[in-house]
Order: C-alpha cells, then structure tokens, then sequence
C-alpha cells in the first residue's frame, strides 16, 4: 500500500461516481481477513482485529481489541485491567483495548489481496449506482436505442444498461428496427445477482398517462386530473379526464390547439386512437361518455351492486357504440368498471 495505490483508489471514485468511504472500508474489510489468514499461526492476536487505511499515504495499521477483565482465561480476546491501565489509566472493565500488531512486511501480503476485493466492489458499488438511478425512473418514461432482437425480445440500450421489451410488452404492430430510438415505459427495477434489470413496456397504460402528463401542462399541474385509461395496445385507448377547475375544460386541454397534443400522443404510439372522454361521478353520466364516439340515448342501471347498466342507442349508432370486433364497448367497460348491455330502439321495442 502507498501514495499511487490510494490515488487510484479516489481516481476510481471520482470515474464510477462510488463511494469513498463504500471503497476503503472494503477493502479494509478484505485486509482483516488476510491478516486472519495469514498470520493466525504466528499470533496471538487474531481473534479481532481492526485495520485501517490512511487516505492520505497509504499507510496501514493492524489493531488487536481485546476486553478489558478482571481475571484472564483467553489472552487472545482479552486483556486484564492491570496491563490495560499501564497503556492508559482510563481503561475500565468491559472497555475495549486496541494493540498495534501490524506484521513488517503486511503491506507486500495486503496489496495481493486488495486487488481482487476492489475490483468486485467497483462491480458491486457501479451495480448500486445504476440501479438507483433508474430506480429513481420506475413508472416513467424512458428513451432507448434498439440494439438487438432474439427470440422474440427487443433488446434496447438505455445508456447505461440494456432493458429487455419481452413479447407480451411489445405492440404487435410495430417493428422495432435496429437503431431505431423508442420511448418505454417503466415498470420495475429490479435487483439480481447479475446486475439490474430494468423491465420496460410499450403496452402498460402508464405509457399514455405519462405522454398525456409531459404533453399537456394542465395534466402535469394537477388542474385536469387522468381519472382512468383502458388501452389495447397499438389500436386504441380511452382516457377519462376531470377538471378540477370549473373554468378549464379537461377534454379540450388534452386535444390541443387544431388537436396538436393529442396527435404528438398518437404519432408517438403509431397511429394508436385514443379517445378522451370526460369522467363523472355520475356513473350514467360516466357510461354515456365512455362511449364515445357514439351517442347514447339513455342508461339505466339495472343492478348497482354488480355494476350492471343498459344502454340504449339510435339505431344507426349501434354499430359505433358497440365497435370493430366490440372494441368500443369493451373499453368502455373496461374504463367505467361497468358491464355494458347495448341495445338500439328498435330492439327494445321489439
């Protein structure tokens, strides 16, 4: 240990943005156990033991704790007050004594160990750093670079780490060539043996709640509020907005000027419809506007307690309400919480 090894050591520091004190008490930790290894046989001094490193030159020092009793059985752990008070005369019973036992040559023995440790907690501590960081991302929005594909996973460089966008989070629709830059969402980070692992999504309707809060500033300031969303993924969603301004209108503020928040939203997921209804307390008045963009005539709420409604429409809105495939009427159950029976007038009257 010398000058150019502990100025490395903070050299390190200073590049993998680490912990000083994380680093020296590491490798201070690694010393103890060599001392241990390999002066055990030659002392009787090695049952504890504390080593410290200067952070200025280098310099070591290796320390036996021994507790101060009355009557001695083990002299390795041990000390009694007479010899305790000959080294300071404020020592008491209990207290614990350190006696330098630094071996001449353990400078030579603990660089040899010292490189290993350092190097598996650099590994250790850059595991640390990285995964608070995007620790810090979880449920946000992120932007990568489309590295790779390979059994079915995209695989996406988010500057410091992969992530992983496995099939079930991946839209169905899009490529997902190489190079290309995406926006993700976060779902987890998560701590492994192997690092962190960073599990990202394009399908999670958190996606669109956070393109809807960076896109539009009323969302972000808290005046209009996303009350709920029901997606799928790649070719539609509904978003529910309230405004807790009387004087801001929710749906308007996420359109934009000539529609040009909600198309930046659209653009960004390729084309993905979205349909922004206003949300109520009401949960007739929450069901009629859920399914838009058809015009519902009337709902009547046929069991309360199993959320079961009845909605009549025109009958050339029946199509609309109901939806490709009942897409429409699926996302709006799905939105309101609500099981959707659609009917026309011609039907209740037949």
């Amino acid at each position: 240990m010398n000058e150019e090894f502990v100025s490395a050591l903070k050299e390190i520091v200073k590049i993998k943005g680490i912990s000083e004190d994380f680093l020296f008490n590491a490798v201070e930790d690694a010393l103890v156990s060599a001392y241990k290894k390999n002066y055990s046989k030659i002392s009787n001094s090695t049952h504890d033991v504390r080593v410290t490193i200067s952070r200025e030159d280098g310099e070591i020092h290796v320390y036996a704790q021994k507790t101060v009793v009355d009557e001695m059985f083990d002299e390795t752990t041990e000390i009694s007050l007479e010899e305790a008070r000959i080294i300071s005369a404020r020592y008491q019973i209990d207290d614990i004594v350190e006696i330098e036992v630094t071996p001449r040559e353990f400078g030579r023995v603990a660089a040899q160990n010292a490189k290993q440790v350092v190097i598996q907690r650099i590994k250790e501590a850059e595991r640390n750093v990285i995964y608070n960081e995007y620790l810090e991302k979880e449920y946000d929005i992120i932007t990568g670079v489309i590295i790779r594909k390979e059994r079915g996973n995209v695989f996406v460089n988010l500057g410091k780490i992969e992530a992983i966008l496995g099939p079930n989070e991946q839209i169905p629709t899009e490529a997902y060539d190489f190079n290309e830059k995406i926006k993700l969402y976060i779902v987890e980070v998560k701590k492994t043996t192997k690092g962190p692992q960073i599990v990202v999504s394009r399908t999670h309707p958190g996606l669109v709640r956070r393109l809807f809060e960076l896109e539009v500033p009323e969302i972000f300031n808290g005046i209009v509020e996303i009350k709920g969303i029901s997606r799928e993924p790649g070719s539609r969603s509904k978003v529910a907005v309230y405004s807790h301004d009387e004087n801001v209108d929710p749906m308007g503020s996420c359109v934009g000027p000539k529609g040009s928040r909600v198309q930046s939203i659209v653009n960004e997921l390729n084309n993905e419809k979205i349909d922004i209804v206003k949300w109520s307390k009401d949960p007739e008045v929450f069901i009629s506007n859920s399914l838009s963009p058809a015009k519902v005539c009337s709902v009547d709420i046929l069991n309360e307690e199993n959320k079961i409604a009845s909605v009549v429409v025109d009958d050339g809105q029946l199509s609309l309400a109901i939806g490709k495939e009942g897409q429409n009427v699926r996302l709006a159950a799905k939105l309101t919480g609500w099981k959707i029976d659609i009917k026309s007038k011609s039907q209740i009257t037949e």
